[in-house]
């Protein structure tokens, strides 16, 4: 591999690396919860966010967008608290519903614009292969502080805790990888490993690593979208570790 793969290819890594590091244990709580459909209507929420920046014509004030795109996540996760609270028993329904919304919602303000279907792809693929250095420095600086309030305070931060530290994961983790990786990310290595009670953080960050490794090596061997191809390597990886995980055990 020549030096000017290796330089686009390492960062993407790192990117993957920081995605990994809040969404592997946001994503074994998910699953407990049972709000799967969460991470996508958030992830969808502050895209949507991201839209409506672009809109306003403030797509080059990075720090404009991402304040919108928080803030936009913000009003998502209070959503989705009450939506847990209030409406328990068809939550997952409701969390669906409001994921098609955004999506839908975000499609109408770009119905307009010539450059809709490119926004449109940097928000579901991303672009983990353009992250830069800037990026990565603030998306660490945030996860540190996320993480330690999450180890720390897990136990007592409620449903409008949980979903605010969820939105804020989630909406720097978009603006580095897009919607499908962010997904993958969160529910991937938690459903693979979610029968095994001990190492499993271990377990997980082997298959979301491995994920994102394969993914980027292969999408430069072969010329392939990034996103898309660590989507697939990460779901191979986790279906092949679940069964030596469950042969291990039988």
């Amino acid at each position: 591999m020549n030096n000017i793969e290796f330089n686009i290819l390492f960062p993407a890594f790192i990117a993957g690396l920081l995605v990994l590091a809040t969404h592997i244990p946001l994503g074994m709580k998910v699953l407990a919860r049972g709000v799967i459909f969460a991470d996508l209507a958030v992830a969808q929420i502050a895209g949507l966010g991201v839209v409506i920046a672009g809109l306003l014509g403030l797509a080059e004030r990075p720090l404009l967008v991402q304040l919108i795109a928080a803030a936009s996540a913000l009003c998502g996760a209070a959503l989705l608290a009450w939506i847990e609270y209030r409406l328990a028993e068809i939550k997952e329904a409701c969390i669906g519903l409001t994921f098609v919304l955004a999506a839908s919602g975000g499609i109408l303000l770009m119905s307009r614009d010539i450059h809709a279907g490119e926004h449109l792809k940097n928000l579901l693929v991303g672009q983990i292969l353009w992250v830069s250095s800037g990026q990565l420095i603030a998306t660490a600086l945030l996860n540190a502080a996320l993480l330690l309030v999450w180890r720390w305070q897990r136990a007592r931060l409620g449903n409008l805790g949980f979903y605010t530290l969820f939105a804020l994961a989630v909406t720097a983790s978009v603006q580095l990888v897009g919607v499908y990786l962010v997904f993958a990310s969160l529910i991937v290595p938690a459903l693979a490993t979610w029968r095994i009670k001990q190492r499993r953080i271990a377990y997980a960050f082997a298959i979301g690593l491995t994920g994102y490794a394969t993914g980027l090596l292969l999408s430069a061997w072969f010329d392939l979208p990034s996103g898309a191809t660590v989507v697939w390597t990460m779901a191979g990886a986790g279906v092949i570790a679940a069964w030596l995980l469950a042969f291990a055990e039988n």
